[in-house]
């Protein structure tokens, strides 16, 4: 069998890798030609805990090369992202140019498969495109939807352990895609059709930010009334059935900050709750943003100058390098958009920057004057509160 998966990114990269760990032959295509090259030397473009020795053994044993152009094959894998275009609706060009790409390979017995987070009807609009341009191969190739569900930290156990919902267009497409997930999931299989695929994923995501929404309207509520609302949330939590999730600087991603938008698109009237998480996380990044410009404006007027001001973290969540949709980036952007001098931008999870100049984060945290943490990487929970400067902890590093 030989396996192709368009687009290397954050989950094709990992699971094309896990699938060539299985002696299965595969083929990455991704359109960056630098991703081909640094793959096919066994190295790696993104961070993600034991992925580069994964690489590395399928490129080194011969079951893993990557290129920029599709090759044929016996199953084909649409990872390519979905963002959304200038209103928030949902962008499936990148899922119909992959199609495109991968159409004039495709032959009888084939199996396509889309793991792209898609709004519901995309898995069916792309077979009636395939059919369309090859009319040829209706009734005779399978088309399946199969979202992934991983955590990036954790990326290569979860691709093997975690239950996968799998959906064909028909019984027999939903079956042949089963049929290739066993060949590396250990998860159960759950079989469903197309639409509830897709929007079983949407669905997940939509639940988390409501979640999230909720804690960070605490926050709110919380910073109003004087109350640390981690030690809220903590205490709560020991109701038997409480488990409320802990806020943050606002919820980023290529996943919960995106895949709501997707329902709210399509649905909505319907949707209020959904769209009203979404509103509650966005606005947090902004309190939060406004809340160290307020911070740096009270230490300007009682010290008589600017405050020299730490940004602590510019990844979406803790301990990963991944900047999309990051709260803590836009609110970096948002409290330096009137000068750049004063501030000490931290990232550890990345080298460099296109637009910010990187600090170490122990000198960042000495010779600051305020303190934002936006994200709660391990780096920061090693270093000691310090009382004598201004700590804005919107990540909970030191949950005080």
């Amino acid at each position: 069998m030989q396996v192709q998966f368009i687009g290397l990114g954050y989950i094709g990269l990992p699971t094309a890798a896990v699938v060539a760990q299985k002696g299965i032959h595969v083929h990455g295509v991704d359109v960056n030609p630098k991703v081909a090259e640094t793959i096919n030397q066994g190295k790696i473009h993104i961070i993600e805990p034991g992925l580069e020795e994964v690489v590395k053994e399928g490129v080194e044993k011969g079951f893993f090369k990557a290129s920029t152009t599709p090759v044929e094959a016996d199953v084909h894998l649409v990872v390519v992202p979905t963002p959304f275009k200038g209103n928030h609706e949902p962008d499936i060009s990148f899922v119909e140019s992959a199609t495109m790409a991968v159409l004039p390979f495709l032959k009888e017995g084939d199996t396509y498969i889309i793991e792209s987070t898609s709004p519901v009807g995309t898995t069916e609009k792309m077979a009636d495109l395939i059919f369309q341009k090859r009319p040829e191969l209706k009734y005779k190739i399978y088309i399946a939807y199969c979202p992934e569900r991983v955590l990036p930290g954790n990326v290569l156990y979860e691709l093997v352990h975690n239950d996968r919902v799998i959906g064909g267009i028909d019984n027999a497409s939903t079956e042949k895609a089963k049929a290739f997930y066993r060949t590396f999931v250990q998860g159960e299989l759950h079989s469903t059709n197309a639409r509830t695929a897709e929007m079983c994923k949407l669905t997940e995501n939509s639940s988390r930010d409501a979640q999230i929404a909720f804690a960070n309207e605490l926050s709110f509520i919380c910073d109003k009334a004087g109350i640390n609302v981690w030690e809220l949330i903590e205490l709560a939590n020991k109701h038997p059935r409480v488990n409320i999730l802990q806020p943050g600087a606002g919820v980023g991603g290529h996943c919960i900050a995106v895949d709501p938008y997707f329902i709210v698109s399509d649905y909505p009237r319907e949707s209020r709750l959904i769209n009203t998480a979404r509103e509650i996380n966005n606005y947090k990044a902004f309190w939060c943003a406004e809340k160290t410009k307020t911070a740096m404006l009270e230490f300007e007027l009682k010290n008589g100058r600017k405050p020299t001001t730490a940004i602590m973290g510019l990844a979406f969540k803790p301990n990963i390098d991944d900047l999309r949709e990051s709260p803590a980036k836009y609110i970096a952007q948002k409290v330096m958009q009137s000068e750049q001098n004063n501030f000490l931008v931290v990232e550890p999870n990345i080298e460099e920057h296109s637009v910010f100049k990187l600090t170490n984060y122990r000198e960042a945290y000495e010779k600051a004057d305020i303190i934002a943490f936006l994200v709660a990487h391990n780096e920061f929970k090693t270093l000691e509160y310090n009382n004598d400067k201004i700590i804005l902890d919107f990540a909970g590093v030191f949950k005080r």
